[in-house]
């Protein structure tokens, strides 16, 4: 007997929670959110927003999570086998699940990747050679400000937007990393959400970041610092400034992973960081032929859905 039994709604909306960021009307706007999976059982639901795709050279839908850590609404302690539930109804093929950081409510997930998290109910860390810089630059004339990011001005906008655009060419990132000023305007109109700026001695932004809080944490979601001022670390003292202000908030501050593990971008964020956690993806076949079928021929090498491998 099936015990739950999905359905796909066209209105994102549907999973919107406006007091949790990744599940919020503005973020979800910005991510182009289509509609809302919704995971019946006889007495609570699960509601996780998604983005639904044509799968090029055939008739057929699959779906992904926004980015981030949306997951789904779900009442505490939920734990439901994937196999139990009867997607017929959504017409997709698969669906990818990013879960919101903690235990996932579908039974069986994917260890995607580990998280370094700087919470302030455990004693702080920083490396010696981190504090030093931080000081440095203040004592060269740094400033860092702080600023909510519906009072955020067009100015602050543009150089947060410009040194994150510098850093993904620096990084050589894939095209759909850059993501234009009408996403970041977007989301920075949802509710505790704040833009930290690092302003260098000659008035220019050399680090900014955005934060948000989301499900029990304040993330820190997108940054990027300025090809000018790299020699500063400047996102150093970005970085301390919202280890600073998760502890005023109460909340551990999730400052994400590396690309790959143990690359400099996750060596950078355990410098600050005070444990770690593990996020959970979910991948979800709904139709397991036609699943197979357009899968065949493809090396996935762990990729999901396989046939976009």
């Amino acid at each position: 007997m099936t015990a739950a039994r999905a359905e796909l709604i066209e209105d994102r909306g549907e999973a919107a929670a406006d007091a949790e960021f990744f599940r919020s009307r503005a973020f979800l706007d910005a991510e182009g959110a289509t509609h809302t999976l919704r995971i019946e059982c006889d007495e609570w639901e699960l509601l996780a927003p998604l983005v639904v795709r044509e799968i090029p050279g055939t008739g057929e839908r699959d779906a992904v999570s926004p980015y981030g850590y949306p997951g789904f609404a779900a009442p505490e302690g939920v734990q439901l086998d994937p196999s139990s539930i009867d997607f017929s109804a959504t017409g997709l093929v698969s669906v990818f699940i990013r879960h919101v950081l903690g235990p996932s409510p579908l039974t069986g997930p994917s260890e995607r990747n580990v998280v370094q998290i700087a919470d302030p109910a455990l004693p702080p860390k920083s490396r010696p050679s981190d504090r030093r810089q931080v000081r440095r630059n203040l004592e060269a004339g740094y400033r860092l400000d702080l600023v909510p990011g519906p009072a955020a001005t067009p100015e602050q906008r543009a150089a947060f937007l410009d040194a994150y655009e510098q850093t993904m060419r620096r990084t050589a990132a894939a095209a759909h990393y850059f993501l234009g000023a009408a996403y970041f305007d977007r989301i920075l109109e949802a509710d505790r959400t704040w833009l930290a700026l690092a302003t260098a001695p000659d008035g220019a932004v050399a680090a900014a970041s955005i934060a948000a809080v989301s499900d029990g944490y304040l993330h820190y979601y997108l940054s990027g610092s300025a090809d000018s001022h790299l020699r500063d670390s400047p996102m150093k003292n970005v970085v301390a400034r919202l280890v600073e202000h998760s502890a005023e908030l109460g909340l551990p501050l999730n400052l994400g992973g590396g690309i790959v593990a143990g690359d400099a971008l996750e060596e950078f964020k355990r410098g600050f960081a005070n444990r770690q956690r593990t996020w959970l993806t979910s991948e979800l076949i709904c139709d397991e032929e036609v699943y197979a079928q357009l899968s065949a021929g493809h090396e996935a090498a762990g990729y999901f859905p396989a046939y976009r491998a």
